[in-house]
């Protein structure tokens, strides 16, 4: 399949509902049509999972199918799915053929009492916000989320460097601002044989495009972002070891690019 060109846009309107507009409203017609495309767990995240402790509870904020909530290790660690499109919470609902714990709710909410998970991970969510403090907001409330003491957090969002198997083509030029990124639109060409309601679209019909949002992530952007959010909670960044008695921080632990993806590794510490 043909890379496709994705069209650098400026967020003109109220960022929530630009966001109503042009991401939770499109993932609601397209949901059974992105479902089937998107079974493969990503390594890295796999991995993540894997290694996590047996009995940890964990959050997957925009969970969309929710192909994560089955790496479960067969019940040595449990999550829970939120997400803000209806649709495709009625396939992460039974994801890997088994019933799941899942949450309509927006990422930007407090859904629960704070610290109340062990780790949480937002894969391919952060960069539908259309707006700088909204996606600092996003990581705060998973900051929050996770104990103070041994909370660990994955977060994945898509970078502007794609690599030579993207199936999409970045506008070239400067970015707005150095470090910045890009605010774009990913055309999502429906396929013919689904319509938004399910249906068999007519022979010959042209087919559906729909157009996401997205703010793709410059180098570094990330662990700015992270590292912001941070200190609007006034969690020291850094490793635990050599910090002073009643202190709460963050490490982030990993902060890298893999598969057109940057993704970010925190670690919560606390100490008495």
């Amino acid at each position: 399949m043909a890379p496709k060109a994705v069209a650098e846009v400026v967020v003109d309107l109220d960022p929530e509902a630009y966001e109503t507009q042009n991401v939770h409203a499109i993932y609601d017609k397209i949901a059974s049509h992105f479902s089937s495309t998107r079974y493969k767990p990503w390594p890295i995240v796999t991995k993540f999972l894997s290694e996590l402790p047996d009995g940890w509870i964990g959050l997957d904020s925009g969970t969309g199918n929710g192909k994560y909530l089955p790496l479960d290790r067969q019940g040595k660690i449990w999550m829970i799915g939120l997400d803000r499109s209806i649709n495709l919470l009625k396939n992460a609902q039974q994801a890997g053929g088994k019933a799941r714990e899942v949450i309509l709710g927006n990422a930007l909410h407090h859904c629960w009492r704070g610290h109340a998970f062990d780790y949480a991970i937002s894969i391919a969510t952060i960069h539908h916000l259309a707006n700088p403090q909204r996606r600092m907001l996003a990581v705060q409330c998973l900051l929050r989320a996770v104990s103070p003491k041994h909370g660990r957090i994955l977060i994945y969002v898509w970078a502007i460097e794609q690599d030579e198997l993207s199936k999409r083509i970045i506008p070239q030029g400067e970015c707005k601002e150095v470090g910045s990124g890009k605010d774009v639109i990913v055309p999502w060409v429906l396929s013919k044989e689904t319509s938004p309601q399910g249906t068999n679209s007519p022979e010959g019909e042209e087919k559906q495009v729909y157009g996401r949002y997205y703010h793709m992530f410059a180098k570094g952007e990330l662990g700015r972002l992270v590292t912001e959010a941070a200190t609007g909670l006034n969690l020291i960044i850094g490793a635990a070891d050599g910090q002073v008695p009643s202190s709460e921080g963050v490490e982030i632990v990993q902060d890298s690019w893999e598969r057109s993806n940057y993704y970010v590794e925190l670690r919560r510490w606390s100490i008495p």
